[in-house]
């Protein structure tokens, strides 16, 4: 059954209103959905509709709830990657497995050792990212839409971690502190957590003493070396598993 999202404004008393030009025309040409046919609608929030299609038109579509329930796929645990800005056509593989993972939102980063430059022409990017991110949320049925960015410097991302409850950075030069044993003795159990990734390369020594001094938490992920796009999915994987399965 396909998915779509709606604004919590688009939902009314028995019936949903679908004006996205984008899903309207997936639902005409790709789909090819008919009055009558279900579909799943999210609001983005926090709930969740089984519907049925009552009327589709090229710039309208209205669809009757039959059933509500709230987000049945969204983890309990807020989970913030901040991405060391890696090679052109990564960041697309990163954002797809970090969404299918159960990300909240991924932020770019500026780091000393990014290959892509602050070019000033961010925008462009943020959308296509975006886009990538509004697909696969799609495609594994959560309930909201992680957020992509804005792109920040390295010492903007600093600045900003004190306002999660575990922060964890990943660096190929710890051998003795694993994200295992990090997460399996926390003294409490995390609502908010970030993931902190290098790009290619890494992080400089500068920047891990700095993300140590701001309260990080420097983990191995194991004996071998991860690529930058195999890094944060992987590290998600881990987090999940330890703290949000039952």
């Amino acid at each position: 059954m396909s998915r779509f999202f709606v604004t919590p404004e688009a939902v009314g008393e028995t019936r949903i209103r679908l004006t996205n030009p984008d899903d309207l025309h997936h639902m005409l040409h790709v789909l090819r959905l008919r009055p009558g046919e279900e579909i799943d609608i999210s609001d983005g929030v926090a709930w969740e509709y089984r519907c049925a299609l009552r009327m589709l038109r090229p710039e309208l579509a209205e669809a009757e709830i039959l059933d509500r329930q709230a987000f049945a796929r969204e983890p309990v645990l807020d989970v913030t990657l901040y991405q060391g800005i890696p090679r052109q056509g990564k960041m697309e593989t990163i954002i797809q497995k970090g969404v299918e993972l159960g990300v909240s939102r991924i932020v770019p980063v500026f780091t000393a050792r990014s290959v892509a430059a602050d070019s000033g022409r961010t925008e462009k990017k943020l959308l296509r990212w975006q886009r990538v991110a509004d697909e696969s949320v799609k495609q594994c049925r959560r309930g909201k839409i992680p957020e992509i960015g804005p792109m920040l410097a390295f010492a903007d991302m600093a600045k900003q971690l004190d306002g999660f409850d575990c922060v964890l950075f990943p660096y190929e030069q710890e051998e003795k502190r694993t994200i295992k044993r990090v997460l399996r003795y926390l003294p409490s159990r995390p609502r908010s957590l970030c993931l902190i990734i290098g790009p290619e390369g890494g992080f400089s020594r500068r920047e891990a003493e700095t993300l140590e001094e701001a309260g990080a938490l420097c983990v191995s992920l194991g004996k071998t070396i991860l690529r930058t796009e195999t890094a944060g999915p992987a590290a998600l994987a881990m987090v999940m598993y330890e703290l949000e399965m039952e």
